[in-house]
């Protein structure tokens, strides 16, 4: 029967995981477009290189989603049971709630692997391409746009004006331009008509004008000044910038969140290392400055017959001078522990910045396990499978478990607590929750079997 049931359970959880992890990548995905809108829009780029950026990001995304939606989909599921009285039924057939979760358990630990394997292999990479892909998107200027009566000094070195901009033909009336590219001299360009065009690769602004005077200043004397009439002259701007072009990602350095576990590793260990080192020194100098400072001689004692001598001037002279190199030590004793506490500490935060990533990639996979004894049995209390409660639950636990991440995050790369717990502290504590919740469920039900054990053995003996 229990096969059976476990079939059944399993494909009761299908649909409502699916619904919860494609309702965050949705929202996750909404907060992306809004905040890099601006930076994707009016340049040109092809709507292919942007699809592209919104696959490699919904990678994070799937992370972070997975969890969320084992949490809605048990509450759901367990819900839907309870509120149906199949839960009671299998209780009255001798199951358990452990025994109703076990096929849960299995399924989340497979998927908590696979979202492992997925976050040490696969999204490194993924990152490392959003990040290379929206770095060459930023770096494309819009598209050149002349508006009439506006200035432009989007070209380097040139400030454009037309007074009137013919949108269907592209035709200029009333042309400026001022040539800044010179260092000895200014140009002031003027013509009656105009044309603007790229060339095919974007890389120059070919602007051909006619019937106009080019006013040439050269040196800042006025004696130098001249004007130059001209019924047709081209000018050939450079516009590098204005195509969108793909960088080499071999190109690109890597972030801690675009490398795996092995790599972030062998930066930790190299870090430590430094750390001991820094340590190791500080404790060196500190034992040598202290064992000049305690145990070595004044030089009044090296010489007997100055000590003897009526005259105290010399024993003055030599404590004052030993005094002066005991202070020189003292503040170099000062210097250099400093310098090594603060390269220790440097050292430190950076083996944790890479620690807590490195943790970050084992706790939120095993969120998927967690959450899988916080939706069960709160399924089962609540008795109510509704959408509205379920979502609202899960809502509530992922808004914890997401302060629990960020906060821990920030309090590690601050060295404050350790990077384990930062990154583990959401686990352990709706674990415990978890628990508790099973533990007491399944009590409620071994109270049940002894009721219902009880009714039996009364119908039997009447």
């Amino acid at each position: 029967m229990f096969k059976i049931f476990d079939r059944y359970l399993l494909r009761a959880h299908i649909a409502p995981f699916l619904f919860g992890f494609c309702t965050v990548i949705f929202l996750f995905l909404m907060q992306f477009l809004m905040k890099y809108l601006d930076k994707l829009v009016g340049k040109g780029i092809d709507v292919w290189v942007i699809l592209q950026l919104i696959a490699y990001n919904i990678a994070w995304m799937v992370v972070l989603a997975a969890p969320m939606g084992v949490l809605f989909s048990t509450l759901m599921a367990f819900g839907n049971l309870s509120s149906n009285h199949e839960i009671t039924i299998i209780k009255a057939s001798g199951g358990s709630l452990i025994r109703m979760m076990f096929p849960i358990v299995i399924v989340s630990a497979f998927l908590t692997v696979a979202l492992f394997w997925f976050n040490d292999k696969i999204l490194p990479e993924t990152n490392l391409r959003a990040k290379t892909l929206m770095g060459d998107i930023t770096r494309t200027k819009p598209t050149f746009i002349l508006e009439s009566g506006q200035f432009s000094t989007e070209i380097e070195g040139y400030t454009i004006i037309a007074r009137n901009v013919d949108s269907l033909t592209g035709l200029l009336r009333g042309v400026t331009i001022y040539d800044l590219t010179g260092m000895a001299s200014r140009n002031i360009i003027s013509a009656d008509t105009g044309t603007l065009n790229f060339t095919p690769d974007y890389s120059k602004l070919i602007l051909k004008l006619r019937n106009g005077e080019i006013h040439q200043l050269q040196s800042g004397r006025a004696s130098n000044y001249k004007i130059v009439e001209f019924v047709d002259y081209q000018i050939m701007m450079n516009a590098s910038g204005f195509s969108f072009q793909r960088s080499d990602i071999d190109g690109t350095a890597r972030g801690d969140r675009e490398m795996r576990i092995s790599d972030m590793q062998q930066i930790v260990n190299e870090s430590m290392k430094y750390v001991e080192i820094a340590r190791n020194n500080k404790s060196k100098t500190i034992n040598a400055h202290l064992d000049y400072i305690l145990h070595s001689k004044a030089p009044l004692e090296t010489d007997e017959s100055r000590v003897v001598s009526s005259n105290f001037a010399y024993v003055d002279t030599a404590w004052q001078a030993r005094t002066s190199r005991i202070s020189q030590r003292l503040s170099f004793l000062e210097t250099t522990v400093r310098s090594n506490s603060f390269a220790e500490r440097d050292y430190t935060l950076r083996a944790n910045q890479y620690l807590v990533e490195i943790y970050k990639k084992y706790a939120i996979p095993f969120a998927c396990f967690v959450f899988v004894f916080v939706g069960c049995p709160l399924g089962i209390i609540t008795r109510r499978g509704n959408f509205g409660i379920s979502a609202s639950i899960s809502l509530g636990f992922y808004i914890f478990y997401w302060a629990c991440l960020i906060g821990g995050e920030k309090l590690a790369d601050r060295g404050y607590i350790d990077p384990w717990l930062a990154m583990w502290a959401g686990n352990i504590i709706i674990g415990i929750i978890g628990i508790i919740l099973t533990l007491r469920t399944s009590y409620e039900t071994l109270e049940f079997l002894k009721i219902s054990n009880y009714i039996k053995r009364k119908f039997a003996s009447n």
